[in-house]
């Protein structure tokens, strides 16, 4: 998809349960680093066999590839726009989903969670909810072993103002999930905590694992799972 903002293009992958002649408006899943989620997490074979199972309704997937991970992921404005005022009506046009921000839910796991939540917290109608994996949720206290990053004091300005944000006028829901013994976790808990301050619905589940695919992947169930019926249905 053609982007102004970032002077290129995203690609996306399109997957849907059920034709793709069929009228029908259904609810759309968007997912950062959407290829590595199928092909190292299997993301779409467990999709398929949940909605096939009518263990969750049926629904589209958006698989976003990123341009530049460690720019645009990185709590990076321009990204922000490029979604939400680019991807996001492409994808309404070509893939439209049922009135309402909760038929558009966010996913990402590390940075790419972190970019999620940026979009959220520019644009609030972009996703009516947030399904972040061990997302890089960053502050100069914490983290510094992470301040080889370009974009560190970036992404530690933009979550150091979610944190000390005492009111927030468009909470929704967010699931989270992190492994107990990666170096992300007490940065995860900080923003768990403060997200529930402002209002949100907000839960964090802390696993036996690190920061990787597999870890992530064996959280879709119950979590994701239980998170897009109770959205959808």
């Amino acid at each position: 998809m053609e982007s102004a903002h970032l002077d290129g293009r995203i690609r996306v992958r399109l997957w849907r349960k059920g034709e793709w002649n069929d009228p029908r408006p259904l609810p759309l899943l968007v997912v950062h680093d959407g290829p590595e989620y199928a092909d190292y997490a299997s993301l779409i074979v467990m999709l398929e066999h949940m909605t096939a199972r009518s263990e969750l309704p049926p629904m589209q997937l958006a698989l976003l590839a990123p341009l530049d991970r460690n720019e645009h992921y990185c709590a990076s404005p321009s990204y922000s726009r490029a979604l939400a005022e680019e991807v996001l009506p492409q994808l309404e046009r070509i893939a439209p989903s049922p009135p309402g921000t909760k038929m558009r839910i966010g996913m990402g796991a590390s940075l790419g969670a972190l970019a999620m939540l940026r979009v959220h917290r520019l644009y609030p109608d972009a996703f009516g909810g947030l399904f972040l994996q061990s997302g890089s949720f960053f502050s100069e206290q914490m983290d510094v072993q992470e301040s080889w990053l370009g974009r560190f004091e970036e992404i530690t300005r933009f979550m150091n103002g979610v944190r000390t944000e005492t009111t927030w006028g468009h909470p929704i829901r967010v699931e989270m999930t992190c492994g107990s013994v990666e170096e992300n976790l007490l940065n995860n808990r900080a923003t768990e905590a403060a997200l529930a301050a402002q209002g949100y619905e907000v839960a964090l589940h802390e696993h036996p694992d690190a920061h990787n695919w597999v870890s992530w992947r064996d959280t879709f169930d119950p979590f994701l799972v239980e998170f897009l019926r109770d959205a959808w249905g």
